[in-house]
């Protein structure tokens, strides 16, 4: 009997969790292994498709005859038995098909159009060399043209670690390679001929001396070759022409750390990072399931109790997994896990390279790399018996992915923590009150760090009515207050912190005469100045136009900007102060490659004065001579219709102000707003979270909010408002139909930005308890949202969503 293969197929349309049954050739009977890509044909014609390997058996449940699988696209699993589980488990609570999940967790390359070339990673027989790389090696490796007697060859080398695949993507990101030199002939005929040589070709001779030193075939860079033996490429050309060495390509690893690092040592504890130390490696040593919350205040060190905490599981032969919310932080946490890790540490985010991203990808799959740290996608890194989980300022929003599979790095984190009976490490100065209301029930086990490192005092905070402020010196960026803190410490030669809660020159333009607003054509938003390419841009499709000098709509000339950007605080910042020097670190300052890394290191040597930028510069960063933080527009987050604009607002108040004062100068911050008595403004004064946390949950409690509720977002979209309406009112029939007079259905409602990239958006949130039936319903309305959406229709499904918009 034919061994069957079990295969999640990947076609767009009609996707299905369950796996398709396919018959194993026999030339591939036995090498096909579960977690490989595999390719298939599908369908009544000759369409062929990729397709991953979930299962193997010796029988089916078709009665027909089963398809075969056409080749494989591995020689070994991509995804491991745990990354397999994961997949299924992501599907199931996400409400994403399988075949998405596992695209999620594999790197861009993998994805991509690759081509695939096979090389021994060892000697082989002659036997097997004329049989497998006849022209030598590496050679292509396209299933497709190779026979099955070579392919199934070809497999039983690579389970005796003879071979392995390398992958190079068909665009630029190949496979990096240098030079590499080894020696053509042996110890023996070297040293003959460097007796011969050794007068009239000095040079010659120390390169056949040096060869004398290197195993015999072993390649070696180039570079490094010249380098020891002290002579010149011209020499090792010379050399390969006569026969002594042998040229070969040498694949070397793209290395995404573009700077050294100085190693560190770890600190001395004070008793509460002790405390958490301990706590947290006793559940690394007994390799016990429990999940920590590190509460700790802005600079209290909960970055070296990571690090001490980690090097515990690396004592023991274990891994780690760190992540950091976004991009921008990455730079600085990866440095200092760097420092004290070295080689062993592997970075992954969508800032490297296709190229970096793989090879990355491939150190930590093959093991070499024992330490992982990235954003929220490296959550599914390959790696292996992990023993401890980090999740760095765990409230983040941007752990929670806005596209399908719409999962929070939380969740899955904890997953994983389960899978390998390991700690799960979530900090933050200001945890989601998710958390804490676990960690309140016990859940969670609450490790708080109440104080600064060396006792530093937190940053005093001033409040500055902005309403006030306009009365006396009319309309502004800067409050009389904060210009007088900024030019205090230009004099001290001190350096600030200035964030604005937007990006741009200024938010909109309008006419005077008439209200009109430059909207965006595709979408119900009104389109931002950008005066470094003096054009209006839309944030959410990207759509751009000329500024407009004549109101498109009553023709007056008072047409004019509204609001605040960056771009226009920087001008305004230089008018006022022209001998400072200012970086600005933004969306639009940071699109290109290192730009994150280059401001940031720029900033750390003093090369400037100021950092303005939007929310990226409030957390993480660690400047020793920063001395002031403003906050120029604190409501921004407060005027939106979401329910937690109050705790964000809390949140980014809190990280922005303990930017200041960490080193020995103390700091000051100082918050202009237009609502001053507001809890959450109030609070981040006072960096009291606990109050916070008692008082929004007072809040979340009255309106059915999470964490005492559980909340779904359903959301329809079409680019006839007509039909994206129809649908959802279908969706609410079924949802009343099959779900609890307990369950509360809010909705239908158009979202609070109703058209975006031409199609209309309409919502339904779902706010419930306990509800039996609403996985099934919700699978339901799933799987029959796949035959509208060919007609351009879509349903999404948003378990726990972040906002309500």
């Amino acid at each position: 009997m034919a061994q069957i293969g079990q295969i999640i197929v990947d076609v767009p349309t009609m996707q299905t969790n369950e796996p398709y049954s396919y018959a194993i050739p026999a030339a591939l009977a036995h090498q096909v292994q579960v977690g490989m890509r595999v390719t298939v044909p599908f369908g009544r014609g000759h369409r062929v498709v990729s397709g991953v390997v979930v299962g193997l058996s010796d029988d089916t449940n078709f009665d027909g005859d089963l398809k075969p699988i056409q080749s494989v696209l591995d020689l070994a699993p991509v995804l491991d038995d745990e990354l397999q589980q994961l997949a299924k488990w992501l599907a199931d609570t996400t409400y994403a098909f399988r075949i998405t999940c596992i695209q999620t967790m594999l790197p861009n390359l993998l994805k991509a159009q690759t081509e695939r070339q096979i090389q021994p990673t060892e000697p082989l027989s002659a036997d097997e060399m004329q049989a497998y790389f006849p022209q030598g090696a590496p050679r292509d490796f396209d299933t497709a043209k190779l026979d099955e007697a070579t392919l199934a060859g070809l497999l039983r080398l690579q389970r005796a670690g003879k071979v392995e695949v390398v992958y190079q993507v068909t665009s630029k990101a190949a496979a990096k390679t240098t030079t590499g030199i080894k020696p053509a002939l042996p110890v023996a005929k070297l040293q003959e001929i460097q007796a011969t040589v050794a007068k009239k070709a000095p040079k010659q001779a120390e390169l056949l001396g040096y060869l004398q030193t290197m195993a015999p075939d072993k390649l070696v860079a180039q570079s490094q070759v010249a380098h020891a033996a002290d002579v010149s490429t011209a020499v090792i050309a010379t050399a390969a022409d006569k026969g002594w060495v042998v040229k070969q390509p040498l694949e070397v690893y793209r290395d995404p750390f573009h700077q050294p690092v100085k190693p560190t040592q770890p600190l001395r504890l004070n008793a509460e990072q002790q405390t958490a130390v301990d706590a947290i490696t006793s559940a690394v040593d007994e390799q016990r399931t429990e999940n920590f919350l590190v509460e700790g205040v802005t600079g209290s060190g909960k970055t070296e109790v990571y690090l001490q905490s980690m090097a515990v599981a690396l004592q023991q032969h274990r891994t780690a997994l760190m992540l950091v919310p976004e991009i921008a932080l990455t730079p600085q946490m990866v440095n200092r896990v760097k420092a004290r890790f070295g080689h062993q540490v592997a970075v992954l985010h969508s800032g490297l390279s296709k190229g970096e991203q793989y090879d990355e990808w491939r150190r930590i799959d093959r093991g070499e790399a024992t330490v992982v740290v990235g954003a929220r996608s490296a959550v599914f890194a390959p790696v292996r018996n992990l023993g401890i989980i980090i999740m760095d300022e765990e409230h983040e929003s941007s752990y929670k992915q806005d596209e399908n599979p719409r999962y929070h790095a939380r969740d899955v984190a904890l997953w994983r923590g389960r899978y390998n009976h390991c700690p799960v490490v979530l900090g933050s100065a200001t945890p989601s009150l998710e958390t804490r209301a676990r960690a309140a029930k016990g859940l969670y086990t609450r490790l708080v760090l109440a104080k600064r490192v060396n006792d530093h005092p937190l940053p005093a905070v001033h409040i500055v009515d902005m309403r006030e402020e306009v009365k006396q010196h009319s309309e502004g960026d800067f409050s009389q207050p904060l210009l007088t803190a900024i030019q205090e410490r230009l004099d001290r030669q001190e350096q600030m912190v200035l964030m604005l809660n937007r990006r741009g020159y200024s938010s909109f333009v309008m006419c005077r005469d008439c209200g009109f607003v430059l909207k965006c054509p595709n979408c119900d938003i009104s389109l931002t100045l950008h005066m470094d390419t003096h054009t209006m841009k839309c944030h959410y499709c990207g759509h751009e136009e000329a500024i407009p000098h004549i109101c498109p709509n009553c023709h007056s000339r008072k047409i004019r900007y509204y609001g605040t950007g960056t771009q226009k605080v920087e001008t305004a910042l230089q008018k006022e102060f022209p001998t400072a020097r200012i970086l600005r670190m933004d969306v639009d300052s940071t699109r290109r490659k290192g730009a994150h890394e280059k401001l940031l290191r720029q900033f750390g040597q003093h090369q400037a004065d100021i950092l303005l930028g939007t929310q990226m510069i409030a957390k993480g960063l660690d400047f020793p001579n920063v001395t002031l933080v403003g906050v120029l527009n604190a409501d921004t987050a407060l005027g939106l219709p979401d329910f937690r604009a109050s705790e964000r607002t809390f949140q980014l108040l809190t990280q922005v102000s303990g930017r200041a004062g960490r080193a020995e100068k103390p700091g000051e911050v100082f918050i202009q707003t237009f609502n001053p008595e507001h809890y959450a403004i109030e609070l981040a004064q006072q960096q009291d979270y606990e109050r916070f946390f008692v008082t929004e949950m007072h809040m979340r409690h009255q309106g059915n909010y999470p964490p005492y509720y559980f909340a779904v977002q359903l959301t329809a979209s079409h680019e006839e408002e007509a039909k994206a309406a129809k649908a959802m009112y279908q969706i609410v029939g079924q949802l009343q139909k099959g779900l609890s007079d307990n369950a509360i259905i809010l909705g239908p409602t158009p979202k609070a930005i109703a058209r975006v990239k031409r199609k209309y958006y309409y919502q339904v949130v779902i706010k419930y308890k306990r509800e039996p039936q609403l996985k099934a319903v919700l699978e339901k309305i799933r799987q029959a949202a796949q035959i509208p959406a060919r007609h351009g229709l879509t349903i999404t499904i948003d378990p726990e969503p972040m906002n309500f918009m």
